[in-house]
């Protein structure tokens, strides 16, 4: 039974393989793959391989390559020689990587390969990885089945298994024995991640805390900083931040409840995907507001769209009162919260945070966010922050020391992700 599976999924990858072309190549249309780079999803890669030891590291998204930053520059300082070769999924989080490490030396980024049993052969054949790590959730079983048939040992970091993720993976467990059997360690986010993983048969568990605690800074550049905090002095402002679709809908309505008190009131809108700018800007209906997108600086009073990307740490430094989005509306889940709280922001969520409980827990144990479930509360919870400066700040100052927590973290990932391979560590 347990070898069944494997070969069942492998054959359905490479009998969807022609459904899969067609279905990036609609990706390449929609601007969410790159033109000229297309073939790196496919295993192709028309540049050498670079000599010596080389690290893979494989992170899906934004929040996941955000997470192992700080890992790669501990990693860069232990073994300055070894190539990282650090893959993920979206051309957001391609660009994230190009701007906070495209200086560092030895650091490569490609668009991983789909989990097509030719494919991901390709891409192995091509880099030949002496070790490799997957971030978080990262589990696509023929990529992994081909690292192992290669000897090459494999590291889970970061680990998370939602109870759901759980269910759907308890259902299978010979094959959920058989994907994680290829790791030789799993370090897990917190203790009832490591425990779903050890009951699925996962071995050499650890759980010792979250990456995403030990995070950097969001930068912002200081001198459009400087600019905007001198024109928008003393003015009311707070930030809703990677806000989805239906969520800005509650922003305009506390925006209203808020303008009369708060004369001159300053709401920013930082839309999770900025390419809807336009459409929210017909939302907003009576509300005045302007697109940064645009090129237009924000609003006498209303609502400015930060319909741009890379620039939540400005945002973040500039409102210092944040709802963070995703979490209004069923299914939900939340975005970091962890990424306002380093800045020492006030911090407001919705009631749907699911992927984020460690943090969230921890936030909450000190007084450092606060839930909200519908408009009115939001409202509320924004008058409060702005009408009692020394609450905010103090709930700032919270959150700040709750999100330093693990800040050596980053070095003790790096020291474990080189014992992989022992003639360097």
């Amino acid at each position: 039974m347990s070898s069944v599976i494997p070969r069942l999924w492998a054959g359905a990858a490479s009998a969807a393989a022609p459904a899969l072309r067609c279905w990036l190549r609609l990706r390449l249309r929609r601007g969410k793959e790159v033109a000229g780079r297309l073939g790196e999803r496919f295993g192709q890669e028309p540049q050498p391989r670079p000599a010596g030891r080389l690290l893979w590291l494989h992170a899906a998204s934004v929040g996941e390559t955000v997470s192992i930053l700080p890992v790669l520059t501990a990693l860069a300082a232990r073994a300055p020689a070894l190539t990282l070769l650090v893959t993920t999924g979206t051309v957001t989080s391609a660009e994230l990587l190009a701007s906070r490490m495209g200086h560092q030396a030895g650091v490569l980024h490609r668009f991983v390969p789909l989990d097509v049993p030719a494919w991901t052969r390709r891409f192995l054949d091509h880099w030949r990885p002496d070790a490799a790590a997957f971030v978080e959730s990262e589990l696509w079983p023929n990529l992994l089945d081909a690292c192992r048939r290669r000897g090459i040992p494999l590291m889970l970091v970061n680990a998370r298994l939602s109870a759901r993720s759980f269910a759907r993976w308890a259902r299978l467990p010979d094959f959920a024995r058989h994907v994680l059997g290829g790791f030789t360690l799993i370090q897990a986010q917190t203790e009832a991640d490591a425990a779903r993983l050890r009951s699925l048969g996962a071995a050499s568990v650890t759980a010792p805390g979250n990456l995403k605690f030990a995070a950097p800074e969001l930068p912002a550049d200081a001198a459009t900083l400087a600019d905007l905090r001198a024109r928008l002095a003393g003015r009311p402002i707070w930030l809703a931040a990677s806000t989805h679709p239906g969520e800005e809908a509650f922003v305009f309505a506390a925006h209203r409840a808020l303008a009369a008190s708060h004369p001159g009131l300053l709401t920013i809108v930082a839309p999770r995907h900025p390419e809807r700018g336009a459409r929210l800007a017909a939302e907003a209906g009576d509300i005045a507001l302007a697109r940064r997108g645009a090129g237009e600086g924000p609003p006498v009073e209303g609502i400015w769209l930060a319909d741009t990307l890379g620039e939540m740490g400005l945002w973040y430094r500039l409102a210092r009162i944040a709802f963070v989005g995703r979490s209004l509306l069923p299914p939900g889940g939340g975005q970091n919260p962890l990424e306002p709280a380093r800045l020492g922001c006030a911090i407001a969520v919705g009631p749907h945070t699911a992927n984020f409980l460690a943090p969230m827990r921890t936030l909450a144990e000190t007084g450092a966010v606060q839930r909200v479930a519908d408009a009115p509360a939001l409202a509320r919870w924004v008058d409060a922050m702005l009408r009692d400066p020394a609450a905010r700040a103090a709930m700032g100052q919270a959150a700040a020391a709750a999100a330093s927590r693990d800040a050596d973290l980053p070095d003790r990932t790096a020291a474990a992700l080189l014992g992989l391979l022992p003639d360097i560590a």
